[in-house]
């Protein structure tokens, strides 16, 4: 979600998440590979993909541990 105070403020920027995720599909480890400028925009970006669920990555049949990098645009409209 747009966080309501930059949405307000008409604050704006883009994001890249890098997301580690397990074997089952969940999120372990999230960092910001490209920061925004605004803290709470970064913010926004990194609790979402902590909430999301990943089909995870496949080697061999098997799931297996893999990482994306997930861009975030917030336009203020």
């Amino acid at each position: 979600s747009y966080p309501p105070a930059a949405l307000r403020n008409g604050v704006e920027g883009s994001v890249v998440v890098r997301v580690d995720v397990d074997a089952t599909g969940v999120p372990f480890n999230v960092t910001i590979v490209q920061r925004s400028g605004s803290r709470d925009l970064d913010r926004a970006a990194t609790d979402a993909v902590r909430r999301w669920r990943f089909l995870p990555a496949q080697s061999n049949g098997q799931a297996v541990v893999g990482s994306i990098e997930v861009p975030f645009d917030f336009k203020a409209r």
